[in-house]
């Protein structure tokens, strides 16, 4: 039996790189996967890819940070499928590496809804559903800036610092009523999130903070290494795993 056998998921930021990777994964385990992006091209592409292989897609043009958009793909899930029983808050920004004292309020204001308000409204919605039955998981892909203090600018850093928190709070409030909620914390993946961060933010300024830090990592990890754990997560295999952050950046952090 597949590890997601008729299980229904909902993926954010399914689109490219990670979240792709993770509904691709997740369909050829039998769930039924609910992929979000903002990207429509993508999204059928991702839709295709999933029907070619025999699994099950529903896409769904959608932005983390407009409530009406988290309220959508909730209510699409429940009127197909009538349940939730994995969310994967996938979806994120990155900043220009600033420091605290150069940010713009509306940039500011645009990575904390994508990257943590978002997620969380998105947890209340899928907590009610899954409190319901007695079971569900939850799943956060935050990042070593999650961790360290140095891996991105001063909101992307608070903002996954933050998930952290929001995270373990969850996991123990809903522990015993069967919803366990967990983080990745990837390192450097090979992502159009990488690949956009150089090509637009890495300024001079960006690539002095950058530069110590990178030398130190090993290797770029590929967005299937993410996915494989987000399916532990999400499958019965990791029942007894709850309130974890789980590292993956091929030993960039054990320096």
């Amino acid at each position: 039996m597949r590890k997601l056998e008729n299980k229904v998921s909902i993926i954010t930021g399914a689109g490219a790189g990670m979240g792709r990777a993770m509904a691709l994964l997740f369909a050829s385990e039998g769930s039924k996967v609910i992929a979000t992006d903002i990207n429509e091209k993508n999204l059928n592409s991702l839709q295709e890819e999933i029907g070619k292989t025999g699994g099950e897609a529903t896409t769904l043009v959608s932005d983390i940070a407009i409530t009406k958009d988290i309220d959508e793909m909730f209510e699409v899930a429940m009127k197909k499928y009538g349940t939730v029983d994995i969310l994967v808050n996938n979806a994120g920004i990155m900043d220009n590496f600033s420091p605290v004292g150069e940010f713009e309020d509306e940039t500011l204001q645009k990575i904390m809804d994508v990257n943590i308000i978002g997620p969380f409204k998105a947890m209340k919605r899928a907590v009610c559903i899954m409190e319901e039955k007695g079971s569900g998981s939850i799943i956060n892909i935050g990042s070593v800036g999650s961790l360290f203090g140095a891996r991105a600018g001063a909101a992307y850093t608070a903002s996954k610092h933050a998930l952290i928190g929001l995270s373990k709070n969850t996991a123990f409030m809903y522990a015993k009523k069967g919803i366990r909620t967990n983080v990745i914390a990837p390192g450097s993946i090979n992502t159009d999130i990488a690949e956009s961060y150089q090509m637009r933010y890495l300024n001079e300024d960006a690539f002095n903070y950058l530069k110590p830090g990178m030398g130190l990592s090993p290797r770029m990890g590929e967005a299937i290494e993410v996915a494989r754990i987000a399916l532990f997560l999400a499958s019965e295999e990791s029942s007894f795993v709850n309130g974890a952050v789980i590292t993956a950046d091929g030993g960039w952090s054990a320096y």
